[in-house]
């Protein structure tokens, strides 16, 4: 068949885990595909022969596809709860400008919408729509979407995805809770669960979702097509079919209880999930020869520590103690008399002051800093190396990084980012693994740095155990900012 007589869909985010999944379905289906992707989640190595590939934001839609397909498959959204708090104005950026110019390529085309709703709006008993900034962007979207076809007569359905699994997803911030047990399995790292764990959650193979969607694609009407495989499991039960050492994290802003899965729309057009999570894992687990596990130790550096006191210093305190499995070895600077010689108050916790109890401290500590955290690493072997602002502390960390390869982790905490700590900034994302704000503040004043951040993805080979950490500390912080002001 030419090109000219096939049908032709778009899909936005078809270079993304679901998307390219997608893409190859429809390619094999005989469909002319498009994909359009703006690679903030996606990636060139999801890339399928067949498809062709534009880059750029949803809201350009009209510019970047002069086509008229015969159906768009938007999937190109924002799409984590946890993480819409650090990013609230992509989310909108991404789900509410963009979607709404999707629709209008869709109403004015004549195409028919296949929109991918989130089942947060259902969890807790239809309270998760508010949770958290992504799952009340999906939910609004969706009724934006159900009133595109009642005022305009736009054909469309839309979809409700339920925890996916599978092939090509992603084990970093952006990642899901399956690949991240999976990647912590494979470093042999413990595996992570966010209190309390009884969370529950319904995983379903990207196979049989990009199933459905191709269905209800061809057949499907209307608002209400769950979905989602037929057993739950808590958070912990998907820990523990792993077989491996299982440590707890703090609770998470916006981390749902549970939702109810309804896929009878679904169903009845003939669709039913072929995949299983426990022989998904218990595959993966015959086929993978776990690494050699590091100390449960994160080597931390910071310009101050307790009792020199301020949101960042007790926000990594609370921490500590939200944690009591994980030991912190923090490098700091005296500063102060009263902190001379005062051992850390968290039992959990060794601190290691550099200085003579003064605030000049903290302009040796990136020279007296680097000898005590080189001793300390070469006894050591610790999952990550943690820098809380990017300042003073930050250069005895990108020294141990670079001697020992200890993955690197900043976290910009409370600083302000004068334009000279912006300059720093520059060259600390150069070394480090990850670099990341915690106030949205923070991010605005970043706005210039954000091609690099965003190219920092992953530690060392994708350490989703330092993600989540900076995940509970920046809730943390978060709090003792609220508290103060």
């Amino acid at each position: 068949m030419s090109d000219n007589k096939k049908k032709c869909a778009i899909v936005t985010g078809g270079a993304g885990f679901i998307g390219s999944h997608l893409c190859d379905r429809l390619v094999k289906e005989g469909y002319k595909v498009i994909s359009l992707d703006n690679y903030f989640t996606g990636s060139r190595s999801n890339h399928v022969e067949g498809v062709e590939y534009r880059e750029g934001h949803t809201k350009d839609i009209e510019e970047l596809v002069p086509e008229s397909p015969d159906i768009i498959y938007h999937l190109g959204e924002y799409a984590r709860v946890e993480k819409s708090f650090e990013d609230v104005e992509r989310v909108w950026d991404l789900n509410q400008f963009g979607t709404f110019a999707v629709l209008e390529l869709a109403r004015r085309r004549g195409s028919k919408l296949m929109y991918a709703g989130s089942s947060t709006k259902f969890a807790d008993g239809g309270l998760g729509r508010d949770q958290s900034p992504y799952a009340w962007s999906k939910a609004s979207m969706t009724e934006l979407v159900r009133n595109y076809g009642e005022w305009f007569g736009l054909n469309y359905a839309i979809t409700y995805f339920y925890s996916v699994y599978g092939e090509r997803e992603r084990a970093d911030a952006y990642g899901t809770v399956v690949a991240i047990f999976k990647e912590q399995y494979r470093r042999g790292l413990p595996l992570s669960v966010v209190a309390p764990g009884d969370q529950k959650r319904t995983f379903t193979h990207v196979d049989d979702i990009v199933e459905a969607l191709v269905l209800v694609g061809e057949k499907g009407e209307g608002d209400g097509y769950g979905i989602g495989a037929e057993k739950e499991f808590s958070i912990l039960e998907l820990a523990e079919l792993f077989g491996s050492e299982i440590i707890m994290l703090p609770e998470r802003q916006g981390n749902r209880q549970g939702g109810v899965v309804n896929s009878k729309k679904t169903r009845a057009l003939g669709w039913t999930p072929k995949h299983s999570l426990a022989e998904n894992i218990k595959e993966f687990i015959t086929h993978t020869v776990p690494g050699t596990a590091p100390e449960k130790r994160v080597l931390v550096f910071t310009t101050t520590f307790f009792p020199v006191e301020g949101p960042a210093e007790n926000a990594l305190c609370d921490l500590m103690e939200s944690m009591p499995d994980i030991h912190f070895d923090i490098v700091t600077s005296a500063y102060s008399k009263d902190a001379l010689n005062v051992p850390c108050h968290v039992k959990n916790g060794t601190v290691y002051r550099v200085g003579y109890g003064n605030r000049f401290d903290k302009y040796l500590l990136p020279f007296l800093g680097i000898k005590k955290a080189l001793d300390v690493a070469r006894t050591r072997r610790y999952m990550f190396a943690w820098s809380l602002m990017a300042s003073y502390g930050a250069l005895p960390a990108l020294v141990v990084r670079r001697g020992k390869l200890i993955p690197l982790l900043v976290t910009l905490a409370d600083q302000t980012l004068s334009w000279y700590e912006r300059l720093f900034l520059r060259f600390v994302l150069m070394q480090a693994d990850q670099v990341y704000a915690s106030t949205p503040q923070q991010g605005k004043k970043l706005v210039s740095l954000d091609k690099r951040m965003r190219g920092r993805k992953s530690l060392g080979e994708g350490d989703a155990f330092a993600n989540q950490i900076r995940f509970a500390y920046s809730t943390f912080l978060r709090k003792r900012i609220i508290n103060s002001v």
